[in-house]
């Protein structure tokens, strides 16, 4: 039995995804292509459902645009539900932004 290396942050009862697995990166171990899943699920799938429901309106009323309307307001509630899930916004796993907010530690505002 082998023994895996670890940071040393990382306790022992956690398990992380190997570097080598495909779609997931080393520093995120959900990786961007679960959350690229997720997003392409919702919006395809709302897509799907409302299509649906708008091609049976369409049968029932007699019309040809409900289907149309059904994709749009799939894709858009879709959209929705994966942004309000948090999955389209980009992540950064230290917890800071990508840029500096606020003085920096000195008081110095490195203003020119």
């Amino acid at each position: 039995m082998t023994e895996s290396k670890r940071t040393p942050g990382e306790d022992a009862g956690s398990s992380r995804t190997p570097a080598s697995t495909p779609g997931v990166s080393a520093e995120n171990s959900d990786g961007g292509y679960n959350a690229g899943m997720a997003v392409f699920s919702y919006i395809i799938g709302g897509i799907i459902v409302w299509s649906l429901i708008g091609w049976g309106l369409d049968n029932l009323w007699g019309t040809r645009w409900i289907v149309l309307a059904g994709a749009l307001l799939g894709a858009v509630g879709g959209f929705y539900l994966s942004h309000m899930h948090g999955l389209t916004s980009p992540r950064n796993m230290s917890g800071k932004s990508g840029a500096d907010s606020g003085p920096s530690a000195d008081g110095n505002t490195n203003a020119k």
